[in-house]
């Protein structure tokens, strides 16, 4: 078994502590930074347990008999699973899985250096995968985009961001199948307006609409991660389900991939409300053309159905800047991306006072030759 060996990060910048002899105190060579030893113990003593109970967290709910339907899911690996390893990270308690020749040197969702290898095992097999489409030097280069033209992004933050360490992770998601059946009213305007000799007429036209069927849908996502924030996973679908492939280890080599902690039913409440969400929007635009339109009642029947688990591609960068976190994600297929930027208050209000300055300026130079 692997004995475990943590390597603290700095909480500012990330960068790895050193204990100073002199000084008593753990230092950060990067940004400067010196804390009590018995500081980030308590730090490190809090994240441990986090690691050790997130996965209690997937196994403590009962079923609901009235649920979506497991019954196609498997977690019978075969061969392959000889060829897996594991993950584990002490500060956050990810657990991540790999092909045999696929090395882990940090967190991709804390940034923590010190990834412990274990035995894989208890995992369900995936059914579908959607293979990385855009490299890595893609990623790398769509952040630096991201930076590029942001005049309040701290200098530090730029200079010392370990944007070479982005990774590419497999994130865990239920895809959910089923159909709502919908019965909605709706009240409808529709105006027209013509002239008539002299006179112009505007005539308004009043409506009951009412709507009634059935809308299937087919593998709505949900991801299965607690690590992975739900706007990030929103902000970077969709995702392109016509290369949708059946899981095969042959997509792992080089990649790492998440390995679920919320089950089926931890998601069931965000699937209904996608589902219902998206029934409601068909039924709603279909009543668009007219001037103006009011819903009156609405009466939905959710069917569930077949639930799958896919492995779907992303970029991932987590870094720290005067501690706080910052998460960076990209669509491993379609390259979409999105992360979170601190402001540099600095900068802002220097700027502010700059545009400030100069517009008084101006308007005292107005006033005076309007005198």
């Amino acid at each position: 078994m692997a004995t475990q060996v943590t390597n603290y990060q700095c909480p500012s910048c990330t960068g790895p502590l050193r204990f100073d002899g002199n000084t008593g105190k753990l230092v950060c060579d990067y940004c400067g930074s010196q804390f009590e030893v018995a500081e980030i113990e308590k730090l490190y003593a809090a994240k441990d347990r986090k690691a050790r109970g997130n996965f209690e967290i997937a196994n403590s709910k009962p079923k609901n008999e009235d649920d979506w339907d497991v019954s196609y899911l498997s977690s019978d690996w075969g061969a392959d699973a000889e060829k897996m390893k594991a993950y584990d990270c002490p500060s956050c308690g990810a657990q991540l899985i790999c092909d045999e020749n696929t090395s882990a040197t940090s967190c991709p969702y804390c940034g923590n250096p010190s990834i412990v290898p274990g035995q894989f095992a208890g995992a369900l097999k995936p059914d579908y995968v959607i293979p990385f489409k855009k490299s890595k030097d893609d990623a790398v280069k769509a952040l630096e985009n991201y930076y590029r033209g942001k005049k309040f992004l701290p200098d530090a933050f730029t200079k010392n961001n370990k944007i070479q360490e982005i990774q590419g992770v497999y994130v865990p998601f239920w895809l959910f199948d089923g159909e709502v059946d919908v019965d909605m009213t709706f009240d409808a305007v529709d105006i027209s307006s013509y002239r008539s000799g002299d006179y112009q007429i505007t005539e308004k036209r009043f409506f009951e609409l009412i709507r009634e069927g059935t809308v299937p849908f087919e593998k709505i996502p949900v991801d299965a991660s607690t690590k992975m924030p739900d706007t990030h996973m929103d902000a970077v679908e969709p995702f392109d389900y016509k290369e949708l492939k059946p899981f095969s280890t042959a997509y792992l080599p080089g990649y790492l991939a998440d390995r679920y902690d919320l089950k089926v039913e931890d998601c069931s409440l965000r699937a209904d409300q996608r589902a219902e969400k998206t029934a409601v929007d068909v039924v709603t635009g279909s009543v668009s053309r007219y001037e103006s339109v009011t819903m009156t009642s609405k009466r939905l029947n959710l069917k569930r159905g077949k639930v799958s688990y896919a492995l779907l591609p992303v970029y991932m960068l987590n870094t720290k800047w005067n501690g706080n976190d910052y998460l960076f994600a990209m669509n491993g297929q379609t390259g979409k991306f999105i992360g979170n930027l601190p402001v540099d208050n600095g900068k802002y209000w220097k700027t502010f006072l700059g545009i400030t300055a100069a517009v008084t300026a101006v308007l005292g130079t107005i006033i005076m030759f309007t005198m």
